[in-house]
């Protein structure tokens, strides 16, 4: 297993210099740069960016948007909106070549977002959810008085309102062992194990956070590049979060910020409202990319056998309580079809985002 560097790099100690002299500009010098990747749901996205232009308008600086569409033909019907709402003037809207995935979508608006002018701040947030009143000028302000942080996340709440105070560590073995046996009273005496964690009502570090509500220092994208485009979809913001650590930037959780997020509407994969459902293939290969990448071939397949073990344990106590309908459908078999325990699973391409590092480096 890797070990991470606790020791800041030149990149990291550079940003450090640059955030104190940012805390002393005014709020109104700041530019954050709104990234928002669409795929089939349009209507989604334009409540998302009614919610942004509300929050543009008090915010105290200057926000601009960038709407991604990932070859889902939603651009025109968004363009109409943008139009009808006079948005135009601070949101662009593009069309990506492809659907190459939620870390290649977020990639091209970051990239196009640095075209116009380097912003201060880069901030992520899905179309299926919208911001609370002041929930990015809190991200903003938090950065800016933090200058060793260089990720910071929303607390969420759903539809209904209800809270879902969720952040996440770093997926591991044990974490994985503990997710598979399925076994309540060892999950809460490990809870600090699970990735999963309820959080407090007050900032804290945590290894990374939901990137449906994400802001991001620039000199992160500058040390480290963009979101990996290998991931397809899931584990994209783990990965992110993990390199920006090993470079010397830690991820936060600050639940003053607050956003509504409809689970699962930009993708169904995670409707908690449907019940389990079978996860499609890009989800295991995103996990056995992630596991790889991070701890090395010959440590995830221990934890690809330790997964295994534990699932089929968790597979025999819900037998015998008679809950096998809580199961995820298939998973051992697309666990075992997907794993870097066979030998065909092995090959793995370097991070690619280099439109990202591009411009962030020749740019910022």
């Amino acid at each position: 297993m890797p070990v991470l560097r606790y020791t800041l790099t030149w990149r990291a100690k550079w940003s450090y210099i640059t955030a104190f002299r940012l805390r002393h500009r005014q709020m109104t010098e700041l530019d954050i740069a709104v990234v928002i990747v669409t795929y089939k749901c349009a209507a989604l996205t334009m409540e998302s960016l009614r919610s942004v232009a509300a929050e543009r308008s008090a915010a105290g600086f200057r926000m601009r948007a960038l709407v991604v569409d990932n070859a889902s033909g939603d651009a025109p019907s968004i363009a109409e909106a943008i139009e009808s709402n006079g948005w135009r003037s601070w949101v662009t809207l593009l069309t990506a070549p492809k659907n190459g995935g939620f870390a290649y979508g977020n990639n091209l608006g970051i990239a196009r977002a640095y075209e116009d002018h380097t912003p201060s701040y880069l901030y992520l947030l899905n179309p299926d959810a919208q911001v609370r009143p002041g929930a990015i000028g809190t991200l903003v302000r938090f950065l800016e008085s933090h200058p060793e942080v260089g990720i910071a996340g929303s607390s969420f709440e759903n539809l209904d309102g209800s809270d879902w105070p969720i952040a996440f560590h770093f997926p591991s073995l044990m974490s994985e062992m503990l997710q598979g046996m399925d076994f309540g009273p060892l999950m809460r005496l490990f809870k600090r194990c699970m990735v999963a964690q309820h959080m407090r009502k007050t900032p804290q570090p945590i290894d990374w956070i939901c990137g449906a509500s994400m802001l991001i220092r620039p000199a992160v994208l500058e040390a480290i590049g963009g979101m990996d485009e290998n991931y397809f979809l899931y584990f994209e913001e783990t990965d992110f979060c993990y390199r920006a650590k090993r470079a010397g930037f830690v991820t936060w959780y600050v639940p003053e910020s607050r956003v509504m997020h409809i689970m699962g509407q930009s993708t169904a994969v995670t409707d908690p409202t449907s019940g389990p459902k079978r996860l499609p293939s890009y989800w295991f290969e995103s996990r056995r990319r992630y596991f790889a990448m991070t701890y090395g071939i010959g440590h995830a397949i221990a934890i690809d056998i330790v997964a295994l073990l534990a699932c089929l344990i968790g597979v025999m106590k819900r037998a015998a309580r008679g809950r096998t309908h809580t199961a995820t459908p298939h998973f051992i078999r697309d666990l075992i079809h997907h794993s870097v325990v066979r030998p065909r699973n092995r090959e793995f391409p370097p991070v690619r985002c280099r439109s990202v590092e591009w411009r962030a480096r020749t740019l910022l």
